[in-house]
């Protein structure tokens, strides 16, 4: 894209208006798509007139994204099982990112499922990325009072649904590994210890791989759950020939399953301030696990 005119301004702010786009869908692809799209919007504009290319991109980018979730949203009511969005590897590399982080965290974006595409769209420029609400006002297209209003309810909703826990990432994968060990030894016990006694998991298999088709709640029940799938064979791949690794999903650490050449599965894991498990998520639609099998590295 860098030898078309503007191409270089694009380029600048390309991983912006991808980490934007993700953060309004929670689907790489679809992100993808829009960023796509935007590109297609600033190279057939009069650019001449553009004072601020990255505002301008950032516009674009904002209401393609919001189109896109509208019709989405329809679709997704009649998924089958849990929706939650599609993982996607990610690099944090200091210690100023940890709460930028957080805004691309699964736990995150399955709650802002339940926004509408304005509230999102604005919780995201706004808490993600730090733009002011006159310059979120302009992307979106409503007043500056319609915006306030509309962060105030996103941010209440999501408080509500999610409290904040600044979980550092040496904990994070402490109790990962500490969780995996235990699984694969079928350790109920001390799955027991590392679970909140209302934890909740989320599995994604979207209809296509067996998964639990509800969420499911409660300590000992997830414990059992994950005790009794680690001994069983999945997709074709038996225990002992499953690969597991520890990586950066969503700006946590997580765990991708697989056989070497195919990804199955990955978990990431919600803690609270005192490391102990609150809710898992576990996706294993095919569908939402290309980035991941690409091993593209975005960082957010």
């Amino acid at each position: 894209m860098t030898d078309e005119p503007g191409g270089g301004a694009f380029d600048k702010h390309r991983n912006l208006l991808f980490s934007v786009a993700y953060r309004v869908l929670g689907v790489a692809a679809d992100a993808e798509d829009v960023v796509q799209d935007t590109w297609l919007k600033w190279s057939a504009a009069d650019r001449s007139q553009v004072a601020d290319p990255k505002s301008y991109l950032v516009r674009i980018t904002t209401n393609l994204a919001m189109d896109r979730l509208r019709s989405a949203q329809s679709r997704r009511e009649t998924y089958v099982g849990p929706w939650l969005p599609e993982p996607i590897l990610t690099s944090t590399d200091t210690a100023d990112d940890v709460a930028t982080a957080d805004t691309v965290s699964m736990g995150l974006l399955v709650v802002l499922e339940t926004l509408t595409p304005l509230e999102r769209a604005v919780f995201v420029l706004k808490e993600a990325f730090g733009f002011t609400y006159a310059e979120i006002a302009e992307a979106v297209g409503r007043s500056e009072e319609t915006v306030r209003q509309a962060a105030h309810r996103a941010r209440g909703h999501v408080r509500a649904r999610r409290p904040r826990f600044p979980t550092d990432r040496t904990r994070q994968r402490a109790v990962t590994e500490r969780f995996l060990a235990a699984a694969a030894g079928g350790d109920i016990n001390t799955l027991m210890q590392l679970l909140a006694p209302d934890v909740t998991l989320w599995t994604d298999g979207g209809g296509k791989v067996r998964q639990a088709i509800r969420p499911i709640t409660g300590a000992e029940r997830v414990a059992t759950w994950f005790a009794a799938v680690a001994v069983q064979p999945y997709q074709g791949i038996e225990p002992i020939n499953m690969a597991i690794e520890v990586v950066e999903l969503n700006g946590q650490v997580g765990l991708v399953f697989g056989d070497g050449g195919r990804i199955v599965a990955t978990v990431t894991f919600d803690l609270n301030d005192d490391g102990v498990i609150t809710g898992i998520h576990d996706v294993a639609n095919p569908d939402k696990l290309r980035a991941v099998t690409a091993r593209t590295i975005h960082h957010l």
